[in-house]
């Protein structure tokens, strides 16, 4: 097979400024060895997020130029809910400045003291926002995406069993809304096969719970079902995105994932009298329905971006641009959640660093050593992330998995950066047993990943 190369050609240029191990050092010092505190111009390799750091194509920034920037009722609106409503079939789309936007509008009308979301695994800000409603975020992800080394075709998928004795226990009318996030993004960036989306739709609709859809990465969930499920072969990504979301009442997005642009998000549902709540909540908190905290250039970019995003050569590269990654590590024998996911290499601390203890944070140690080894950001997600304190005993609470994340902007770098990548972390990997853990200094209430400060042990 020939090499799958990238499906565009660069066209402007961003310089890269290139530090020293001793300069990252201190830098990372500074930073209270918080790589989110770290400034991005003494970043050489960006992997913190896929986050709205994707680069965006001439189409969208010609779609910048035309965008329509009226206040009520503008043209861009209007082309941004028909590709929207044409993707997902729902007729209320309420656009938001970002996706945690609206999962905040969402769950403020949704989730309060003595409510359950039950999810695959929620996200971070998903979580939050829930707990920040009241309600309480349950991750019931199946036994086979907990296990870093399983290869399950689709280890992001719901535990149906557990979620049917879970609706049981706590009672239907105390689940306002169950949520699936595809592809599953703390799970390792791991798809939702079509059938588990189908089984939970079903077992939902028995007691009458509406499903909606963590939708920041449907695109290359649909990709996966392409080419791992039986029976969708032959079928479109377009085609595979819409039967996703017609098994599912609504979901939020994430725009600055697939949609591939820097800022942006929506919430889209057929309830029109949540969706009445939800625009009266956005009108005062974000802006009118018809721009909802975004410019009309914005709304064009999402649009384009939408329709770009589905191209199946795309797609193609993208997921193997992590195919290629996870081959080169297990020839070098790195340990990382397999298979590879949708957007993001998942390096399995743990099993990387098995001589620092969970509470003293594995990926942690990881992540800031490609740091100072290559001068390459990435993401904890782990303890720092997901753990808690148990309020009886004060003990560190772990989460199933201890991960660093290589999360891949879309259409920003090329195979030579991921080659580079990939030195460092051999580097990195030779001298793991030098690796020491981190202990708190500060950290917030909530989110603390964010702002927290370190000191190593």
């Amino acid at each position: 097979m020939k090499t799958i190369i990238e499906p565009f050609k660069i066209k402007v240029v961003e310089p890269i400024k290139m530090t020293t191990r001793s300069q990252r050092g201190d830098i990372l010092k500074q930073a209270g060895y918080n790589l989110f505190m770290v400034t991005a111009e003494n970043i050489i390799i960006d992997l913190l997020t896929d986050s709205g750091t994707a680069a965006m194509s001439d189409e969208q920034w010609a779609g910048i130029m035309r965008g329509d920037e009226s206040y009520a009722g503008a043209r861009s609106f209007r082309r941004f809910y028909e590709k929207v409503n044409e993707i997902t079939g729902y007729q209320h789309i309420i656009p938001t400045h970002q996706g945690r936007a609206a999962e905040r509008i969402l769950f403020g009308l949704l989730a309060k003291s003595g409510t359950y979301i039950p999810s695959n695994t929620h996200f971070d800000t998903t979580r939050a926002n829930i707990e920040y409603s009241g309600g309480v975020a349950i991750d019931l992800v199946i036994p086979e995406g907990k296990d870093p080394q399983s290869l399950h075709p689709f280890k992001g998928n719901i535990d149906i069993e557990q979620l049917r004795d879970f609706i049981r226990k706590v009672d239907p009318e105390n689940i306002p809304v169950c949520m699936l996030t595809v592809t599953n993004n703390s799970g390792g960036g791991q798809p939702v096969s079509m059938e588990n989306i189908r089984e939970t739709k079903d077992l939902l609709s028995r007691y009458n719970i509406p499903l909606f859809l963590d939708a920041c990465r449907f695109a290359e969930n649909a990709y996966f079902i392409k080419t791992r499920e039986p029976g969708y072969a032959d079928k479109t990504c377009q085609e595979i995105a819409r039967e996703m979301f017609s098994l599912a009442d609504g979901c939020t997005m994430s725009a600055k994932k697939d949609a591939l642009v820097n800022i942006g998000g929506f919430l889209a549902l057929n309830d029109e009298e949540l969706a009445m709540k939800a625009r009266n909540v956005l009108i005062v908190t974000e802006g009118f329905p018809t721009y909802g905290g975004l410019a009309g250039r914005d709304l064009e970019a999402i649009t384009q971006g939408l329709d770009e995003v589905l191209h199946e050569d795309y797609l193609e590269y993208r997921i193997r641009t992590v195919e290629y990654m996870g081959e080169k590590l297990d020839q070098m024998g790195v340990p990382y959640l397999k298979p590879p996911g949708g957007h993001a290499i998942y390096l399995d601390a743990k099993t990387f660093a098995p001589h620092i203890p969970v509470h003293h944070f594995p990926g942690q140690a990881i992540a800031c050593e490609l740091y100072l080894e290559g001068g390459i950001r990435t993401c904890e997600i782990g303890s720092i992330m997901f753990g808690k304190i148990d309020p009886d005993t004060g003990e560190h609470v772990a989460p199933p998995l201890e991960l660093v994340r290589l999360a891949f902007p879309r259409r920003v770098y090329t195979q030579s950066h991921f080659d580079y990548v990939l030195e460092v972390i051999a580097e990195v990997f030779q001298k793991r047993k030098k690796l020491r853990g981190y202990r708190f200094v500060y950290e917030a209430p909530m989110l603390r990943h964010f702002t927290a400060r370190f000191e190593q042990i």
